[in-house]
């Protein structure tokens, strides 16, 4: 007879159960309300079915709807899979390829049935329809182990080819398993997942929309279609998210950025933005606003070339483990093995910089550097070009050409926590300045493919660790959270992201410990003792991009941006021509007080005057006729406010001029 299995509950009680029971089992003899609730079950941290045989002691917890990340994980899976049997249910002849759950939903790779040409829209009601009387029918969703040759067999009897050739080519010795919906529909699927279809929210799900894909994600390979969805716990759920939608839709910076005249993309330069007169305003303000913080953080600017020898690239490691995202001249390189490109002697190849981190050690090394001289904090706002797949360009957000407000901090190995806690100090005022008063704080642990030695990964993690201790901030309320694998190849890293009006997060600010660019491209530094010594490397940025941070400013501002960073921060409006000459002269004074302001004497109503501007988001209107010009008053109507208050000329600008300064300058008056 076989020894109990002791299980520890997360209450730290211990139940001892024969093996093979299974986490339903232990969930039934808790009581009837938990059996019902219950969703799956984490076994020793590990996410598994309800009816998954347990055969060794182990940690174990029953997941609910109240584990809300994993339950959501769960419910998006599902209606994958429950979405394929749909289509196939609906459109037979149709084959199966992958169904990923995603951040907000899941989508499914499907290969129409031969004749008929690919998915679109108009097939989503009916398919919805489909897979509604599936989770109607609560069909027990089941899992099973099969033989390799076996499993190709079947898929091969289906005419599944994608599936058969997936199943070949899986690494030997893993488990092919498969899961059953009830007993007439079946996919290869790792798993977990619910106990039934019935598990799933009818109403909480939605078909969104329908695209191309290639197998594999290979355009050599097969055209499929890729049905997207959203899916939830609850319709209420489902509905606050279809609401952020629509508002993230009103909130698209590529509209507003038309609406507002700032920039625009077109084909003559994929990936690169043309900023317009308005948009290159904000631009401006926001680059004064950071150089200002920068100088008074005790940086130096330097600029660094466009062009550098592929060589230096190559020293760096960038070369190898970059190659294929960065423009390089001549762009065809012949010779290439598991490093990438091999360079010869003679080459004459250079690459446009993705990145600024190995200029900025070449400054780094001219001239001797003593352990006085540290730190060296060096800023650039520097133009960078990465060759992003033309998929994956975003309006301004994902581009080619891009600016980061980009610093690498040289200092010593006793020097790293301070100034890894500086920076956040600084990170924090200007986040806090621009908006974004939440954010929050992750630590990206070293991947598996990675330069440096053990040793070096552990002290540099736990020096940010400590670093992030010494701020206060390694708390829930920063969301702080350690993500294993997710660092550079060359270091750790903080990132640090920040939520935005309506809810959604965005990841930004960055800093790096970095040991290995140091040694290999030889800065090195005279320490105390007159020997020569590595510095410690910190890469670091703020808002990462001026291009992506400005989107994220006009979507989380909704346009409507705050009085110093808007282009045209004040327009003077004339109701009648008689007050021509009042509004020319308002305008020059707003102007010698340094407030963009402008004046519309155009011969429109006045209520056309006020929508248009509404509508380019011009944060103050100030209306004059000939009562204000006898009386040197104007009415203020600010924008998203329907009524107005009449001032005297000298006190609206006084309000104004205080708003039309950074936060920097209002505090430092």
């Amino acid at each position: 007879m076989s020894q109990p299995v002791r299980l520890t509950l997360p209450d730290g009680s211990v139940r001892e159960v024969a093996a093979g029971t299974t986490a339903g089992d232990v969930a039934r003899g808790i009581g009837a309300g938990l059996a019902k609730a219950a969703l799956a079950a984490r076994l020793d941290g590990a996410l598994v079915d309800l009816e998954r045989p347990i055969m060794a002691d182990a940690a174990l917890a029953i997941v609910t709807a109240k584990d809300e990340a994993d339950a959501l994980a769960l419910v998006r899976h599902d209606f994958a899979h429950v979405l394929a049997e749909a289509v196939q249910q609906r459109f037979p002849g149709t084959q199966i390829t992958f169904g990923p759950a995603t951040d907000d939903g899941f989508y499914y790779d499907l290969a129409p049935p031969p004749g008929r040409g690919p998915f679109t829209d108009d097939d989503l009601p009916e398919i919805e329809a489909a897979m509604r009387a599936i989770i109607a029918a609560n069909k027990p969703l089941t899992r099973e182990v099969w033989a390799r040759d076996a499993l190709i067999a079947r898929w091969q009897a289906q005419g599944e080819t994608f599936k058969a050739q997936w199943a070949a080519e899986l690494p030997d010795g893993e488990e092919l398993s498969v899961y059953w919906s009830g007993r007439d529909w079946m996919d290869m699927c790792r798993g977990p997942h619910l106990p039934s279809t019935g598990k799933l929210d009818p109403a909480a799900f939605r078909l969104t929309r329908v695209s191309g894909a290639y197998w594999r994600g290979d355009q050599k390979n097969p055209q499929l279609s890729r049905i997207y969805g959203t899916g939830w716990l609850s319709k209420k759920q489902l509905d606050a998210h279809l609401l952020r939608l629509e508002e993230a839709a009103r909130r698209d910076h590529r509209k507003l950025g038309q609406e507002m005249d700032l920039f625009h993309l077109q084909a003559e330069a994929h990936g690169s933005v043309f900023w317009h007169p308005k948009g290159y305003m904000i631009w401006r303000q926001l680059e004064a606003y950071m150089r200002r913080r920068l100088d008074a953080a005790d940086y130096v600017e330097v600029k660094t070339p466009q062009v550098m020898d592929a060589r230096q690239w190559e020293q760096s490691g960038h070369w190898g483990k970059y190659r294929e995202n960065m423009f390089v001249i001549p762009d065809e390189v012949p010779n290439i093995d598991d490093d990438g490109p091999i360079i010869s002697d003679d080459a004459d190849w250079m690459a446009l910089k993705p990145m600024n981190c190995p200029a900025h050690v070449l400054i780094f090394r001219q001239g001797i550097k003593s352990y006085r001289d540290l730190p060296l904090r060096m800023a650039e706002f520097g133009c960078c070009h990465r060759n992003e797949p033309h998929g994956a360009l975003h309006g301004i957000m994902r581009v080619r050409q891009f600016t980061q407000d980009d610093a690498h901090i040289f200092c010593r190995a006793d020097q790293l926590v301070e100034e890894v806690a500086r920076f956040v100090d600084l990170l924090d005022l200007v986040y806090r300045d621009l908006g974004f008063a939440d954010y929050a704080i992750k630590l990206a642990l070293r991947p598996e493919k990675r330069f440096g030695s053990e040793a070096m990964w552990d002290w540099s993690e736990q020096s940010l660790r400590d670093a992030v201790a010494a701020t206060g901030r390694n708390t829930a309320d920063f969301g702080w959270e350690e993500l294993p694998g997710e660092g550079a190849f060359y270091a750790p890293k903080l990132e640090f992201h920040l939520t935005d009006a309506i809810g959604r997060t965005w990841q930004v600010g960055t800093i790096q410990t970095d040991t290995v660019l140091p040694e290999r491209l030889d800065a090195s530094y005279v320490g105390e003792d007159g020997e020569r010594h590595r510095p410690v490397m910190l890469h670091r940025a703020i808002l990462g991009s001026f291009e992506r941070f400005i989107g994220i400013l006009i979507e989380h501002h909704a346009g409507r941006l705050p009085l110093w960073l808007a282009p045209v921060q004040v327009v003077v409006a004339t109701i009648v021509s008689d007050a021509d000459d009042y509004a020319k002269g308002l305008v020059a004074q707003l102007r010698a007080a340094g407030i963009r302001a402008e004046a519309d004497l155009r011969n429109e109503k006045i209520n056309y005057k006020v929508r248009e501007h509404s509508l380019a988001k011009v944060p103050a209107l100030l209306v004059v006729g000939r009562r204000e010009a006898e009386e040197g008053t104007v009415a203020v109507r600010r924008l998203g406010e329907e009524r107005q208050t009449v001032l005297p000329f000298a006190d609206a600008m006084a309000q104004l001029g205080a708003e039309a300064l950074a936060p920097d300058l209002r505090s430092a008056m």
